[in-house]
């Protein structure tokens, strides 16, 4: 296992949801299916160290998120001031809960990464082949997708192709890639500044979000690095990401295969199930991804 490269994850709880647990399961696969060592960055390293005693044999790092100076130790670090944020967490198309979401910690990805070149994953993703393999083989130093395929697939006009009807091309920033380099360190100090002046950039690219989310702070610094214009910054990792809304159900993981219960568009309460093998899933519904793991 070459230790100059790894997969990092942000896993910060919330009342209901156990992103550890996630996280875990993400690092799992990610041994199995890329070779590579996964680093944990949470808010909760008490909980981890507490709920799942062998997370030594899991993580390559974990890295605890603090707020007080006097609690920081080689393995924390100091977290900025974030804004208090909420949203509906649905659990398919009929249950949702209005719960806090800590989504602000991502522009430390570079600071914090403990490898040379870094393999960024949400929580919600189930790996289940090996093509990110090779965004280490290839010459670009960032990838972050600008395409993924929804399923069920909705016609979304542009909302999943630029950041609002008059701005800036939309860049997901659930899967990104990077290696150390002084341009991606600018980089990422430009997503930081975007975050902390958060409603100034809100204004400007006239997205009018209630809340701060990491696709839009990624999306304008790349629309900066590039000129302000669109450009060749940032490309695409390999292979192809799909994704589900947090109304469409997780009802089971096999090996690389998993069934999903998509949602009917135009029968609420009703799914279509398919299953896919061999693909590389970002599962929004939080919940039905936690029973899924509960059953391994």
């Amino acid at each position: 296992m070459n230790r100059n490269r790894g997969v990092l994850v942000f896993a910060r709880n919330n009342s209901q949801i156990d992103y550890i647990k996630q996280a875990r399961f993400v690092a799992e696969r990610a041994r199995k299916y890329l070779d590579l060592p996964t680093t944990v960055v949470t808010d909760s390293v008490s909980f981890l160290k507490t709920e799942y005693p062998d997370w030594q044999d899991v993580f390559d790092n974990v890295i605890g998120l603090v707020w007080d100076s006097q609690k920081l130790d080689e393995n924390s670090v100091l977290c900025p001031k974030e804004l208090a944020s909420q949203k509906k967490f649905w659990d398919g198309a009929l249950v949702n809960k209005q719960l806090e979401w800590k989504n602000q910690s991502r522009a430390l990805a570079y600071e914090l990464s403990p490898y040379e070149e870094t393999l960024v994953l949400d929580t919600d993703i189930v790996i289940s082949n090996s093509n990110w393999l090779k965004c280490f083989e290839q010459t670009n130093n960032l990838l972050l997708y600008r395409d993924c395929i929804e399923l069920p697939n909705i016609d979304r006009g542009d909302d999943l192709k630029r950041i609002s009807d008059t701005s800036v091309d939309f860049y997901w920033a659930t899967v990104i890639f990077f290696r150390k380099s002084q341009e991606n360190k600018c980089f990422f100090d430009l997503v930081h500044h975007i975050q902390e002046n958060w409603q100034h950039y809100n204004n400007i690219f006239q997205i009018n979000s209630p809340y701060f989310r990491n696709d839009y702070a990624f999306s304008i610094a790349i629309h900066i690095m590039n000129g302000y214009q669109s450009g060749d910054f940032a490309k695409s990792p390999p292979g192809t990401l799909y994704f589900s809304s947090d109304k469409c159900v997780l009802w089971e993981i096999k090996d690389d295969s998993v069934l999903v219960l998509l949602e009917k568009p135009l029968y609420t309460g009703e799914y279509t199930p398919i299953r896919l093998e061999n693909s590389n899933f970002h599962f929004m519904n939080k919940f039905s991804l936690n029973r899924c793991i509960d059953e391994l």
